[in-house]
């Protein structure tokens, strides 16, 4: 019930434009994969120390889908779901994004009935 009432004030605050995720970042094809690597560990690096958003714009620039995963697990476990799903579909993981997807109706089905 908590993060059905965290839905509710992050979309009635106005935190996301219009209600919609922006998702068109996408990687940086002239990268090489040694480029890739150096920057994915430097990433990791940032993310152990817990330095999420330095991390997350590394991950986003190389498209490295396991790194920006967890990034939407950390908004998770804030219970920010509309940031953990950015990540989630930029990630392309199917499974957790469904998970918020399914949040999201039934935040939807309350809010009709």
């Amino acid at each position: 019930m908590e993060d059905i009432e965290e839905l509710k004030k992050t979309l009635s605050s106005h935190d996301i434009p219009n209600g919609f995720i922006k998702v068109t970042e996408k990687p940086l094809t002239n990268l090489s994969s040694e480029q890739k690597a150096l920057l994915n560990r430097k990433g990791n690096v940032l993310f152990n120390q817990g330095k999420i958003d330095e991390a997350c714009r590394i991950f986003v620039t190389t498209g490295y889908s396991d790194g920006l995963s967890r990034i939407g697990d950390v908004y998770m476990k804030r219970n920010q779901s509309l940031k953990a799903l950015k990540y989630y579909v930029l990630a392309r993981d199917k499974v957790k994004a469904e998970r918020v997807y399914d949040k999201l109706s039934k935040l939807i089905s309350l809010i009709i009935k």
